[in-house]
């Protein structure tokens, strides 16, 4: 068969594993204080997507385009996507799409996805590696109409069909699905393969697409229309702990006496 037209969905977040003392909250607009220090990297389970989707032009031949939502990217972060093996990378960036809820979000990535036309596989993490959602590529799935696939760990195209291995509880699921198809990868699937030097310097060498609003059909006025999520709250959860110690002269007297005390707590 021909070559395999992929495209992968990613985000660049804040790094997951920075100090939780980095992160603040403005609890009365209900936003994240952006970190100064704090690195940037593509998602972790968007970093598995791209290594799917190589893994197939590997084998089969094809063209990846990553295809990534937000503003102010860091291009060393996002160009990644470049230096692994992606052939072109598109960018939506503009003030507009700061205010993207879920909705909105898959909404706009659907609308880019339709400009740039022809696609067999979109690849995706399985959710954000910042927020933990799980609702956008589903939601491109639906507003597409096309099948989606969720927490594949394995995935190949031959005859125009892509086969999946998908985790499905303690079991593996084989499922079959014809193209254009959507796909969310787990960690199963394994770690996205390091850039080789001559991908980097390819990479540094390529300006990526950028579009706003208008470029897919969007009133960037009306985006916050497209919002169907509302944040009630948002706050930093304080965590409290008290210790109190049990004195005795002898350690069963202090097994008694802390089984007592368990019991006034009705802890046993």
């Amino acid at each position: 068969m021909p070559g395999v037209n992929m495209i992968v969905c990613c985000k660049e977040v804040p790094d997951p594993e920075a100090p939780p003392a980095s992160f603040k909250v403005d609890p009365a607009n209900k936003k994240v204080i952006p970190a100064p220090d704090v690195k940037h990297l593509i998602g972790q389970y968007d970093e598995f997507a791209m290594e799917a989707a190589l893994r197939i032009k590997d084998q089969v031949g094809g063209k990846i385009t990553a295809l990534s939502l937000g503003r102010g990217f860091v291009m060393d972060v996002i160009k990644k996507t470049l230096s692994v093996g992606g052939d072109e990378l598109i960018l939506l960036d503009d003030a507009a799409f700061e205010q993207c809820d879920t909705c909105a979000t898959a909404q706009a990535l659907a609308m880019a996805i339709k400009k740039i036309g022809e696609y067999d596989l979109i690849f995706c993490g399985r959710q954000d590696s910042d927020w933990g959602y799980m609702q956008i590529p589903l939601g491109i799935a639906e507003i597409l109409e096309i099948p989606a696939i969720h927490i594949a760990k394995k995935v190949e195209v031959t005859d125009g069909k892509a086969r999946i291995e998908r985790v499905a509880g303690d079991i593996t699921e084989v499922i079959e699905v014809g193209l254009p198809a959507l796909v969310t990868v787990t960690s199963e699937l394994g770690n996205l393969r390091y850039p080789a030097l001559k991908g980097i310097m390819a990479a540094a060498k390529k300006k990526p697409t950028v579009w706003g609003p208008a470029d897919i059909g969007l009133d960037a006025s009306q985006i916050g229309a497209m919002c169907l999520c509302k944040t009630v709250s948002l706050f930093q959860p304080v965590k409290e702990s008290k210790c109190e110690i049990i004195e005795a002269d002898s350690p069963a007297e202090a097994a008694v006496k802390l089984a007592l005390r368990l019991r006034e707590e009705k802890l046993i």
